[in-house]
């Protein structure tokens, strides 16, 4: 997964649970279609205060050691089982877990030849919840960023012909307790994780470029009928980088 979408229309598109001033927010916030490292999304969190609040900030984990504010690793996902123990994770891990609100994903199907896009959505319409970290970082001159990274794991429930590995997916409820830190160990979090049934289809390859973001992306498409396009010349390659997290 390198690419997500996050246009929530209104509180009913989200899955039940959640406390009403969160959804309110989500559903306030700004569409996005084609979410991609470096880009800002609406992400789940408790603040300084302990309260829970959405708050905007960039795909793809800086650890908060890093002198400069990027990293040489691939960090938009971190895998379940070794985040804890990562050097990068490990202080998001016990102290900023995340949720990240989807509306679906961007998965390419590699049966195919050539490889096609599709999207991954709940069949019901409803957002999809992904458990993620989230950490600070700033530096003596009053730069800050916030940042974070999807956890991934082995997961049946991703619809074929799509590898059956994707984001850690959990309901209102476990979300809720994931952000409060009660679910400290990957055993917990994965026996708690709860994938509702998904669908994908086939959708155009303009979502590669990252300066395209608009409602068109996820359209249907027929495989082969979509128009060749010229690769952008902004295009950073990450929507056909499957490789998992460097940790």
């Amino acid at each position: 997964m390198r690419r997500f979408a996050q246009a929530i229309a209104d509180a009913d598109s989200l899955p039940p649970g959640l406390p009403g001033t969160l959804t309110s927010a989500m559903a306030e916030a700004p569409d996005r279609y084609n979410i991609g490292k470096g880009s800002p999304a609406a992400v789940l969190a408790r603040g300084p205060d302990g309260a829970l609040a959405l708050a905007d900030m960039v795909w793809g984990l800086v650890p908060r050691w890093s002198k400069a504010p990027s990293t040489p690793y691939t960090t938009v996902t971190a895998r379940l089982e070794r985040a804890p123990k990562s050097r990068i994770y490990a202080q998001a891990w016990e102290q900023r877990p995340c949720v990240i609100p989807m509306t679906g994903y961007y998965k390419w199907d590699r049966q195919r030849r050539p490889p096609w896009p599709l999207f991954v959505q709940r069949q019901d319409g409803l957002a999809l919840l992904a458990a993620g970290l989230w950490e600070h970082w700033e530096n003596g001159d009053g730069l800050a960023l916030d940042s974070f990274s999807v956890l991934t794991a082995p997961n049946p429930a991703i619809p074929a012909p799509l590898t059956a590995d994707g984001p850690v997916f959990v309901g209102a409820g476990t979300a809720l307790d994931w952000l409060a830190g009660s679910l400290r160990t990957p055993a917990s979090l994965r026996q708690r994780a709860h994938t509702p049934p998904l669908l994908s289809y086939p959708v155009a390859r303009a979502f590669r470029d990252p300066a395209r973001d608009d409602y068109t992306l996820l359209e249907p498409v027929v495989p082969g009928e979509d128009p060749p396009q010229a690769r952008p010349s902004d295009w950073d390659g990450d929507a056909m980088d499957e490789t998992e997290d460097g940790d």
